[in-house]
């Protein structure tokens, strides 16, 4: 038996396990600008308003609803916005290569996130439990 074989049928939990992990790490910015945790001395004075502070409410916010797999598709395509943003407003100036300019997190995520948008949640989500009533 190949290890292909062996892995098939665990992509749809594995799915769940991205989703999660990818939640969680784009959570985290948010908690950090918004909650001062984990403290960050970039974010000590974060205006709520900023572009930074509103980026902060949708990585909390959304972040929050990837982990639980709730309203996946659409948070999804938000998020993959975000950090695509992201990139082009932080990053892409420095240098064309992501490698270069500090962006390849964010080049990531907005793909991982829009790989989300077409994959859905996995089987291990809010989403899918309210698919079933």
């Amino acid at each position: 038996m190949s290890l292909e074989n062996t892995l098939v049928p665990w992509r749809p939990q594995l799915l769940s396990v991205l989703r999660i992990m990818a939640g969680l790490e784009i959570l985290q910015h948010g908690t950090a600008k918004l909650l001062g945790f984990p403290a960050l001395p970039n974010f000590a004075n974060l205006q709520i308003m900023s572009l930074s502070g509103i980026a902060g409410i949708i990585e909390l916010i959304g972040g929050a609803l990837f982990v639980l797999g709730l309203f996946t598709r659409p948070t999804a395509f938000i998020l993959s916005g975000l950090t695509a943003a992201a990139y082009f407003i932080a990053h892409a100036g420095k240098s064309f290569y992501p490698i270069a300019n500090g962006g390849e997190l964010a080049v990531l995520y907005c793909f991982v996130f829009l790989y989300f948008v077409a994959a859905g949640p996995g089987p291990w989500s809010l989403d899918a439990i309210r698919g079933k009533k």
